[in-house]
């Protein structure tokens, strides 16, 4: 699936500016550290940016800060990992914070979610695949 132009143009941006958790994930997991997988970081997928995704298991892993839970945003994060199941990839979402306390146990946990493994009480399943894309203007992080 293709990416919109603006789509591709902010995760150009994102790339340039990883937060902490997700600089630290980036480092422990490029050039195949990370059981052997290849992630690319910040990929355009239609109207979103996936902060790492594998394509050769169709996997997803978000970095969630504590804006996540709170307000609309979970409802977002519901509607896209809905529209990100509908093409067949599955989101592992992990609170920033686990990265920052140990970013090794982060690791073993996307390659345990990589390997088909159960990858533990940090793994949240996509929500029915009857989600839609969202309004514009609301796609973007």
């Amino acid at each position: 699936m293709q990416a919109r132009h603006d789509t591709r143009d902010f995760a150009r941006t994102l790339r340039r500016r990883l937060s902490l958790p997700e600089g630290l994930l980036w480092r422990a997991i490029k050039g195949r550290k990370a059981g052997g997988f290849h992630f690319r970081k910040q990929h355009p997928l239609g109207p979103y940016v996936l902060d790492f995704y594998c394509h050769e298991v169709r996997l997803c892993v978000e970095i969630d800060g504590a804006s996540h839970g709170m307000g609309r945003q979970a409802r977002k994060d519901e509607r896209r990992d809905g529209w990100v199941a509908e093409k067949g990839i599955r989101t592992l979402r992990i609170p920033a914070s686990c990265i920052l306390d140990d970013v090794d146990d982060a690791v073993q946990m996307i390659v345990s979610a990589a390997e088909g493994d159960d990858p533990g009480s940090e793994w949240k399943p996509p929500p029915s695949p009857s989600a839609t894309p969202p309004p514009k203007g609301e796609e973007l992080r």
